[in-house]
């Protein structure tokens, strides 16, 4: 943390940074993930108030637009104040105007420590498990994960050319559910022989007249080319496909895959 009297004394571009910087190291001291060294330390102010006072010094900035103050001033002016609300806000508004795009920022949501209940005692759908075949968009793989842990999938395969979900971008869109789940690596040939296999894929059995397992294994496939012919010979529960009316007739897979969860475990209850 720095202090706002040395803010002033640096050139515009260096205070911009410098405070981008603060906002977020203060959203992960509020929201108890502060890593080590920069944890909120001044005790002669409390850390509303220094969000307040480093708020007010970004109003001040030449470059911010009417909106982008009017916004800010009414953060301030809440009751109660919203810390971490005025922290992410502020810091956006400052990473635009210094020109970095919305899909860089980095988004702060990690580290992710576990919840106190251990991760054996989540509730899940026994049996009920995800084959990811070839994702490549780390994104994707981590919006797979956390998916399925919300959706109660009791395991997490991926294929040997999917994208590793370790990968820093995988991480944050997995929102610790990468960690919670964990997954196994494994070729098609490697799966459990003793589950029913289903595949995601168009030219299948329309989603509401499908008949889901009450266990098994459904997989799902690249951004690109979808499951590759050899998923498909192994799909000996069928495949299932998600009716679209629109010119596209196309789902992003994170997308489809959530779908496609929420109907199995209807069918299930």
């Amino acid at each position: 943390m720095i202090h706002p009297a040395k803010l002033n004394q640096l050139k515009a571009g260096q205070k911009r940074r410098k405070l981008a910087l603060t906002f977020g190291e203060l959203e992960r001291d509020i929201a108890g993930i502060a890593e080590k060294g920069t944890a909120y330390n001044f005790s002669q102010m409390p850390r509303s108030e220094y969000v307040k006072t480093i708020t007010r010094i970004v109003l001040e900035d030449p470059k911010l637009t009417q909106e982008n103050a009017r916004q800010l001033n009414e953060l301030l002016n809440q009751t109660p104040f919203d810390e971490r609300r005025t922290c992410n806000i502020a810091r956006n508004i400052l990473l635009s105007i210094i020109g970095t795009f919305p899909a860089e920022w980095d988004l702060v949501i990690a580290p992710h420590a576990l919840e106190k209940v251990s991760v054996e005692q989540r509730n899940f759908f026994k049996g009920m498990c995800v084959y990811a075949e070839d994702i490549r968009s780390p994104f994707n793989v981590g919006s797979i994960f956390r998916t399925a842990e919300a959706m109660g999938c009791e395991k997490v395969y991926i294929s040997p050319n999917c994208t590793d979900p370790e990968q820093p971008k995988a991480i944050r869109s997995g929102m610790g559910c990468i960690e919670t789940l964990g997954y196994t690596r494994c070729s098609l040939d490697e799966l459990p022989e003793d589950k029913p296999i289903f595949v995601l894929e168009t030219g299948g059995t329309a989603l509401n007249e499908f008949k889901f397992p009450k266990e098994g294994i459904v997989i799902i496939g690249s951004e690109e080319l979808g499951v590759s012919p050899e998923a498909l010979k192994k799909a000996n529960a069928g495949i299932v496909s998600i009716p679209m009316t629109g010119l596209k007739a196309s789902l992003n897979v994170g997308v489809a895959f959530g779908i496609l969860m929420q109907a199995w475990v209807n069918s299930l209850n």
